[in-house]
């Protein structure tokens, strides 16, 4: 068996045995098989796909080259959600809290934004001393006192993803629906969960904005956590506009704030509820969707969501403070309205071109190892089917480099569509999918 041959062999469109992939991953990690050799494979696969036994064979190899955790020693059931990435998606950072002041279990491990996505870890690295690194041991004993960890991917957990990850991304092969589900759920059962929910995106601001391909990885997703014993959900949900109206990762942390407060936009808010029920039904701590969401909005209306927030912040080296007073939090230098060119009904954004926008103010990076200004972003003023008059607001960029600001200005008007005719939106959930 030769690194070679099974280039070769998914080169030329055959399967390949469990025994070859495990292979390939172990000598790779040893360094025995070379970057050029492992984005041979990649390449390949790409082009020729895996199928529903390959996809599982590789999930294993990569959850079994690091630490799994246990967290059987902690009472309750285990739950994480885990999105594919948007614009303005913050929805992790008022769904932990929400459902864990309700007793799940909730050990989310998350990701950095890249591209025009946002990632989760930068937005609660926004919060002043709020550490997302760490030893898993750290994050049992939060779990077990507070009930809920948000953190990265350390080096001991699945670390033949982010070797190969790092690969993918400089060879234009993430775009692939079973190297996306490996990636995916090795972490994800890396963390020791019992159930997942997943919103998988579709639309102009998606990694996979074709509804088809999108729905393809909900069920990839689903049949590996079948496989592994894992109770997995999935939603469908649009990214064919932002999520909600702040952009950025303190502004997105302002937002969340407003959520937790009973104060958020609806958009944000209908897809926190919805996964929350599914992971109260999940955890069995609800008889059904609508007894988890009588649940849910108690929990808000009662500011026990709110107060887990803080305890999570506080917890995680935060300072609760700012969440208490955000208005305290120093804003980017520069906050420029831009204003409508012409009159009429919003009929479309291109939400991955506002996506770009952010990270041309700041707000986020294209290499892994690009700085971000957690200051930086876009506020919305109007959403789509709204009308709008020539020379009116219709949204501020925030940034503190004032070299970008008429290049992000022109960016975003085009990536807004005005027109006459009235508009019905998308559907934001399209569609629920389980095993």
């Amino acid at each position: 068996m030769t690194a070679y041959e099974i280039i070769t062999r998914k080169r030329d469109g055959h399967n390949l045995t469990r025994e070859e992939i495990h292979y390939y991953i172990s000598e790779f990690l040893k360094g025995e098989i070379k970057d050029y050799q492992m984005t041979a494979l990649l390449m390949a696969i790409y082009f020729q796909g895996l199928d529903e036994e390959e996809t599982l064979y590789l999930t294993e190899a990569y959850l079994q080259s690091g630490e799994i955790l246990d967290l059987s020693g902690i009472d309750g059931k285990k739950i994480d959600k885990h999105s594919t990435g948007g614009v303005g998606d913050k929805v992790s950072i008022i769904l932990a809290p929400l459902v864990a002041s309700l007793g799940v279990v909730v050990p989310m491990m998350s990701g950095r934004g890249l591209g025009h996505t946002g990632g989760t870890l930068d937005k609660l690295e926004s919060i002043p001393g709020f550490t997302v690194t760490g030893e898993m041991n750290g994050y049992k004993k939060q779990l077990q006192k507070i009930g809920v960890a948000m953190f990265g991917q350390t080096n001991s957990i699945v670390p033949a993803d982010r070797k190969i990850y790092a690969l993918r991304d400089v060879t234009a092969t993430v775009n692939s629906i079973s190297l996306i589900t490996a990636s995916i759920m090795s972490k994800k059962i890396a963390e020791g969960i019992d159930g997942l929910v997943l919103d998988v995106k579709t639309g102009s601001g998606a990694f996979l904005p074709d509804h088809t391909k999108a729905e393809q990885l909900a069920r990839s997703l689903i049949q590996v956590g079948k496989a592994f014993k894992k109770t997995v959900v999935a939603h469908l949900t649009s990214m064919d506009q932002p999520l909600g109206y702040k952009i950025g990762n303190w502004l997105e942390i302002e937002e969340c704030i407003d959520c937790l407060q009973g104060n958020g936009p609806e958009d944000v808010m209908e897809i926190v509820l919805l996964l929350a029920d599914e992971m109260l039904v999940m955890a069995k701590l609800a008889r059904n969707m609508d007894d988890a969401r009588e649940m849910c909005l108690q929990s808000l209306g009662e500011k026990k969501a709110y107060a887990k927030m803080l305890h999570l912040v506080k917890s995680q080296g935060g300072d609760p403070d700012m969440i208490e007073h955000p208005g305290k939090y120093r804003h980017a230098k520069i906050i420029k309205e831009v204003k409508a060119i012409d009159s009429g009904i919003i009929r479309e954004f291109d939400t991955r071109e506002i996506g770009m926008t952010s990270v041309l103010l700041g707000a986020g990076r294209m290499r892994t190892d690009d700085p971000v200004d957690h200051q930086a972003g876009i506020i919305l003023y109007k959403k789509l089917g709204d009308r709008v008059t020539a020379g009116e607001p219709v949204l501020e960029l925030h940034t503190n480099k004032t070299s970008v600001l008429n290049d992000a200005e022109k960016k975003i008007l085009g990536a807004i569509q005005i027109g006459e005719s009235p508009l019905s939106p998308p559907p934001l959930i399209s569609k629920r999918l389980t095993s």
